[in-house]
């Protein structure tokens, strides 16, 4: 069997992502270091853990998990990193963040291959998150010189007061499978900026890019002196994972992944008091109206769905379409999914690549059976891919009863109902009876049923769209929703303050000693 440098090459990895690899020590059977601070890779005495390709199962690398003394090693590392970089201006902090951005643009052809060797994402995909790595760096230098406070008018005579903004402390990072890479920058780089050290703990079934992706911001770090200001931990839920809650040396705990897991990381990070931000689950519904523009919403609704084999939180679930165009729509979209080539996603044709993993394949496929077996119709998909393995899907498309159990449940796969509805109101009730509150859109020329979408009495997620899909989120705009997605904000508008601490501060420079509310003491 070959080597795992071997496979890289033979996978149609280029040499610049080669030479990512082979300067962290992955040379022919090599084992990475699952835990990285100061010095760089810790001696990790963990378990193994195989990376290996979603597509054919090839061994893309070992890694040696971490145990709870060695991330306690690398938090250690990023406080003493952390009481050095809160003194750097913020411009300068900035600077070196520029710095990072330069490096992800110079590998970002060869990150992007990792993630899609690692994950499956199609090539576009696996470039298009290291995009998302250099958009967010680039953003994240604007907010260095952009971290306002207020002045205001103090009711004592002789006093000023105002707000400023502090830099919180070390910020865990909790990322998932199906962004790999993007997620963790989209904290790290702003709280960065901010002041802040990050402690990430990625997928561990996402290694490699992590590694990947850490190494070059580190090397950036180190060169200006701030070595373990970001460290990484690679290891087990129950135990580092559950360490990383609980630690108080971290005032925030930035968690993407299952409305499970945000429940209990909720529930640990609160009861010692503790910050979350959580980016979970997404139900996300498109709504088509008899007047929308069926070409365009048939193109939305294919990427949204059947992108990353339909495994992104903001995956278009439902299909909400009014009664006189949904025939057009239904027949439209069965010709789509017909479509849809599936294979490699190193190829450059393939538009869907394989599932994470076989269990994820098998529990989409349960769920397509729950929903034949309680009222919904399967119109394609939904069966294996000849000649690929078990981890491959044609994506699944049902016409199901609005009163169908299985729509307000997040399914994580290619699988998408298609629902009729008579009226836009009926049609927004029906968006919006989900637990969770990620994504949504409307597709309709008619200005007055966008603005309704768009009001108090429309969608309530935290994302609403007009005549665009439900994913392909934008640096710049606030991600995240509302009710089981969690509530939390990433990647725009004034998110930075997640990663910061308001400090009220007022000066006295008179000779007298006023109190506020005319008080008189003593």
């Amino acid at each position: 069997m070959p080597e795992p440098c071997d496979l890289l090459y033979t996978r149609g990895m280029n040499e610049a992502a080669v030479d990512i690899l082979q300067s962290l020590g992955l040379q022919a059977g090599a084992t990475l270091a699952g835990a990285w601070g100061a010095a760089g890779p810790l001696a990790t005495t963990g378990a193994t853990l195989a990376s290996r390709s979603p597509t054919d199962g090839a061994l893309l690398a070992n890694v040696q998990e971490a145990t709870v003394a060695e991330y306690d090693q690398v938090v250690a590392d990023a406080q003493a990193a952390f009481a050095k970089w809160r003194t750097v201006p913020a411009p300068v902090r900035g600077g070196i963040v520029r710095e990072m951005a330069d490096e992800f643009r110079k590998h970002k052809a060869a990150l992007g291959r990792i993630v899609t060797l690692e994950v499956g994402k199609i090539v576009a995909e696996g470039e298009g998150e290291i995009q998302e790595i250099i958009d967010i760096a680039d953003f994240a230098v604007g907010l260095s010189r952009q971290l306002y406070g207020k002045t205001m008018h103090s009711e004592r005579p002789n006093h000023r007061m105002y707000e400023q903004w502090q830099p919180l402390g070390v910020v865990g990072v909790i990322s998932a499978f199906n962004f790999p890479a993007a997620v963790w920058a989209w904290n790290a780089l702003v709280a960065a900026v901010c002041g802040d050290a990050i402690v990430w703990k990625p997928s561990r079934k996402a290694p490699l890019t992590a590694i990947a992706c850490h190494q070059i911001a580190h090397r950036v770090l180190a060169k200006h002196g701030h070595a373990g200001l970001f460290g990484l931990v690679i290891g087990g839920d129950s135990d580092v994972g559950e360490r990383m809650l609980a630690d108080r040396r971290l005032p925030l705990i930035s968690a993407t992944g299952s409305t499970r897991m945000g429940r209990r990381a909720a529930e640990v990070v609160g009861q010692r008091l503790g910050r979350t931000l959580l980016e979970l689950g997404g139900n996300n519904a498109v709504i088509v109206l008899d007047d929308a523009d069926v070409d365009l919403a048939v193109r939305a609704i294919l990427f949204g769905a059947v992108g990353t084999a339909g495994q992104r939180c903001t995956s278009i679930r439902r299909v909400i379409v009014q009664r006189g165009i949904a025939e057009v729509l239904t027949q439209r979209l069965v010709a789509a999914w017909q479509q849809v080539r599936i294979g490699d996603p190193l190829d450059a044709g393939t538009m869907m690549g394989p599932l994470i993993d076989e269990g994820s394949a098998v529990a989409v496929r349960t769920a397509i059976a729950t929903a034949q077996a309680t009222g919904a119709e399967l119109l394609c998909g939904g069966t294996a891919v000849p000649g690929r393995g078990p981890t491959f899907m044609t994506p699944a498309l049902l016409r199901s009863p609005r009163n169908l159990p299985l729509l307000r449940e997040e399914v994580f796969g290619p699988m998408t109902h298609i629902v009729t509805v008579d009226s836009l109101d009926d049609a927004i009730a029906l968006q919006n009876d989900s637990a969770h509150g990620l994504s949504s859109s409307i597709f309709t020329r008619d200005l007055r049923a966008a603005e309704r979408f768009l009001s108090a009495v429309g969608s309530d997620c935290g994302i609403a769209n007009v005549n665009i899909g439900t994913s392909g989120a934008e640096i710049g705009g606030a991600f995240g929703g509302e009710k089981d997605t969690g509530g939390g904000r990433e990647a725009g508008s004034d998110s930075w303050k997640q990663y910061m601490r308001r400090q009220t501060s007022t000066i006295n420079w008179s000779n007298e000693l006023p109190l506020a509310q005319g008080i008189v003491f003593g």
